[in-house]
């Protein structure tokens, strides 16, 4: 009866349409209308029975991890399970380099356009949503292939989520009830110190602005009387358990780079046989590919600028919320906010700014995703400059492959290492160059965009 209740779902689960003026209720999440109970179902299952396979593809932001991920579900029967923290928004197309309408219907996907950019929307929720659509997938027969860039939804993914206390509905109330002014006036330094006073001295690492993370501390303090760092994380038990077997000379979690076969963890310890694989590739060519994928996505009259403009339309700011912090998405509302302080005008100068930020975020946000996942060593690095096809078959035997092992043969082999000395000079010396936007004239079609689009929207003060 409840497998029947969930895969009934199953086609309803995040094929909603965008809806831009009417943010999504929770009820209508049809994630989270699978019955919670099933995410014990498979730590439930006899240690004897043979665990069930599901796929993760990672990599950093531009990597093709999408790209490989659909072709991957169309060779064995899967479905795809997006872990981007910014593929959850309606509306967030272009910026998140979301699937295409076409690719989502000939292959289904779950977490993709969830919710309205207005909510926000945590690791916790994902894991449950994730783990959730992971069962209905697997009881319909099919493969689960779960891809994205946003590492901490990974680990929760696989390893678990900390047992914090949920909070009551009465208490949920009263810190928003607490934090509300603070957050109309923007006083966030008062509102970190009202929880640091409250019993969560780490408050003051939180990032600016996040008023989500801020409250779910506050909440956890007066549901349990401890802060969040109290409780313990599934994911650093593992590694303990890795760090005491190497100790011992009995397990190594290191990569054997002759056979590249990665063991972290006994496979009994986690709930699904999990295949992991980090599509990467050097360095310049990476950061070469981004610097194109941001001019990319400028061009058109429909571009990531369209819709940075639609969320500033919404009433929403830069830097407030999960969806307005995204790359690309905040450099974008500064910018166009810029231009409506000056009568919707601006530079080929103060554009070419702009994208010069754009560029750089995005680089060192895949700087931060390497260095993230250079320490997950269930990943079995690949190289992403390797022909689609060559990396495709590897996955697709890999899985059916019954041995338990992964071999990740030299010529696609990725080192997870830094950069060498050579790489890293190069590095150093590296400037953008650009192929759309070189001179002036180049975005002149952007300025004319802004300044039709804008000037009614003009503002002397933000």
């Amino acid at each position: 009866m409840i497998n029947s209740r969930v895969c009934s779902l199953r086609w309803s689960c995040l094929r909603i349409p965008y809806i831009p003026d009417k943010p999504l209720s929770r009820a209508a999440r049809v994630s989270l209308s699978c019955p919670r109970r099933l995410l014990a179902t498979a730590s439930a299952v006899s240690q004897a029975k043979k665990k069930e396979k599901v796929i993760v593809v990672s990599g950093p932001t531009g990597a093709g991890k999408s790209r490989l991920a659909l072709e991957l579900a169309k060779r064995l029967n899967g479905e795809i399970i997006s872990a981007d923290s910014v593929q959850v928004y309606q509306g967030l197309d272009i910026g998140s380099a979301k699937p295409s309408p076409s690719d989502r219907k000939e292959i289904p996907h779950h977490l993709v356009n969830i919710l309205h950019p207005s909510e926000d929307y945590s690791v916790g929720q994902f894991f449950e949503d994730a783990r959730q659509a992971t069962r209905c997938i697997l009881d319909n027969g099919r493969v689960p292939i779960v891809v994205g860039g946003t590492g901490l939804y990974l680990r929760w993914y696989m390893y678990g989520k900390p047992d914090v206390p949920k909070a009551s509905p009465e208490i949920t109330s009263e810190v928003y009830s607490e934090l509300a002014e603070l957050q109309r006036t923007e006083d966030w330094d008062a509102a970190v110190q009202l929880v640091v006073k409250a019993g969560d001295p780490k408050a003051q690492l939180l990032a600016v602005n996040d008023w989500y993370r801020l409250r779910r501390s506050l909440e956890i303090i007066k549901s349990s009387g401890s802060p969040p760092s109290a409780f313990r994380v599934p994911y650093d038990s593992f590694r303990e358990q890795g760090n005491s077997s190497n100790a011992d000379g009995s397990e190594s979690s290191d990569v054997n780079d002759s056979g590249h076969v990665i063991k972290e963890t006994e496979p009994s310890d986690l709930d699904y046989e999990f295949m992991c694989f980090f599509l990467s590739s050097p360095r310049l060519d990476l950061y070469r590919s981004l610097d194109y994928r941001c001019e990319d996505m400028l061009l058109g009259s429909d571009g990531i600028l369209s819709e940075a403009q639609w969320l500033l339309d919404l009433g929403l700011h830069p830097n407030s919320n999960s969806a307005t912090k995204a790359i690309g998405y905040r450099q974008a509302m500064e910018y166009l906010l810029r231009c409506r302080q000056h009568e919707a005008r601006s530079s080929a100068g103060e554009f070419y700014m702009f994208l010069s930020e754009f560029q750089k975020a995005s680089r060192n946000f895949a700087k931060r995703q390497l260095t993230w996942f250079r320490n997950e060593r269930i990943y079995h690095w690949l190289n992403a400059s390797k022909p689609l096809e060559t990396v495709l078959n590897f996955i697709h035997n890999a899985y059916l492959d019954e041995s338990g092992t992964v071999v990740v043969p030299e010529h696609l082999r990725m080192s997870r290492d830094g950069s060498n000395r050579r790489e890293a000079l190069e590095l150093k010396s590296y400037r953008t160059k650009n192929r759309h936007f070189v001179n002036g004239e180049d975005c002149s079609h952007i300025l004319d965009w802004i300044r039709k689009t804008h000037k009614e929207k003009s503002i002397v003060s933000f």
